[in-house]
């Protein structure tokens, strides 16, 4: 990579795309060995190079700091010992993970003796954009070689030196399985026509997957040729329900909220009950406003607890990454439903609720890619779905919808046996 001449940007871009679909005619006929072996390698590399990743990200963090960046994206941004292991162990899960390409998917025989199957086939070269986070190298790079595609990665500034080192090891472990070095390829330049490049690049990519902010995102939505996967924003919702558990409400949105404010699955708006103000609404905004959260909420919400700030109406339509949340009182279900709908970006929206009927109701009737009951839109994430980790969280309706792993990184083809039929 740091032999590339990064002063040309179409060039570079051009290089980059053709060895990636070189790669990726590769990739699709890969061994499952091969791919495992390759993750597995990296994942020890990631161990073995932990202190050249950290030294990276400690300049990452540095400028990050003097950019004045808030504390949601240092925190997005930072790693540590703990973090590196985490992206060594995803690794190996996605190793783990059955391999996709070539599965059965549907077969059945017609009247004229056809066979036909359907079949699990790579999607070819997936781009991906991406901001602070550097773990998305790791992440994206894994689930597009498990899954047969080369990827091409363009992380963000903010995390230039710590992605080339996390790339680094992604690099030993392609190497180790003797696949394509181009197989992973992370973009040399922080310059952003290098995103407007990928963006029209329809002859070499095939899907790009942007992870980001809501500007980002719209960019790329509005400029892309290529078709996307897209995750806009996760304006994310749980709502207490007045046949919820006291307890178990306190502790969901807790939880929901400031695990990590700075993951697309934080919860930034409560919706609560009518019914349950009097038993719920205070201990829950007390739990909040004492773990260091900013609450912003309407009228009954500032009646609960004299610290509650008013809210506006943009605060209904913000995904604040940050221990900031909006509170509104609704009357009812189909009252939190509504407001779901006019204001809720589609991501992750959750029930906390003892009340079966009304649960299935708010599942039938919450259009987003994943409605939970009874527990932590933190568990919004492609990892604790059992995919290993996640390319991203698709808010769209085509191909895939919700956490992006192995499988949703894959196509189908027919394949049709005959044995000299001809069509009369």
């Amino acid at each position: 990579m740091d032999a590339m001449d990064t002063t040309n940007i179409p060039d570079l871009m051009q290089g980059i795309g053709e060895a990636a679909r070189d790669a990726a005619r590769t990739l699709a006929n890969a061994s499952t060995e091969a791919k495992n072996t390759a993750l597995r390698k990296s994942a020890a590399s990631l161990r073995v190079r932990k202190d050249e990743i950290l030294v990276a990200n400690a300049k990452d963090m540095a400028a990050g700091r003097d950019k004045g960046l808030s504390a949601a994206m240092l925190d997005r941004l930072e790693l540590n010992d703990e973090r590196i292991e985490g992206m060594a162990v995803s690794l190996e899960q996605v190793a783990d993970l059955a391999d996709p390409v070539g599965t059965l998917l549907e077969e059945k025989e017609r009247p004229n003796g056809l066979l036909i199957q359907r079949v699990r086939v790579p999607l070819g070269v997936i781009g991906v954009i991406y901001e602070s986070r550097p773990n998305v190298t790791a992440d994206a790079g894994s689930l597009c070689l498990k899954a047969g595609n080369a990827a091409i990665l363009r992380g963000g500034s903010e995390s230039f030196y710590s992605s080339r080192a996390i790339m680094d090891c992604l690099a030993d472990g392609l190497e180790a399985a003797s696949l394509p070095e181009a197989a992973i390829q992370l973009v040399p330049t922080t310059d952003r026509a290098a995103v407007g490049e990928m963006l029209t690049m329809t002859d070499s990519i095939d899907v790009i997957v942007p992870r980001g902010g809501k500007s980002l995102i719209e960019r790329i939505a509005a400029e892309s040729r290529v078709p996307l996967f897209k995750h806009l924003e996760g304006n994310c919702h749980s709502y207490v329900h007045a046949g919820a558990d006291p307890e178990m409400a306190r502790a969901v949105v807790l939880n929901a909220k400031m695990r990590r404010t700075g993951i697309c699955g934080a919860t930034e708006t409560l919706l609560i009950d009518r019914d349950a103000v009097g038993a719920m609404l205070g201990p829950i905004v007390g739990d909040l406003i004492d773990a260091g959260c900013e609450v912003r909420g309407d009228d009954d919400a500032q009646a609960a607890d004299d610290r509650v700030k008013p809210a506006t109406e943009t605060d209904w339509d913000t995904e604040y990454l940050d221990s900031i949340i909006a509170v509104k009182v609704v009357n009812g279900l189909d009252d939190a439903i509504d407001h779901i709908g006019r204001h809720g970006s589609d991501h992750t929206d959750c029930i906390i609720t003892e009340n079966d009927a009304a649960a299935d109701e708010f599942i039938k009737k919450v259009d987003s890619a994943i409605v939970l009951v009874n527990a932590s839109t933190q568990f919004a994430d492609g990892g604790e779905f059992g995919m290993g980790a996640e390319i991203g969280i698709s808010t769209g309706k085509l191909h895939a919808r919700g956490p992006v792993g192995v499988e949703q990184l894959t196509s189908s083809k027919y394949v049709v046996r005959g044995r000299g039929q001809t069509r009369p």
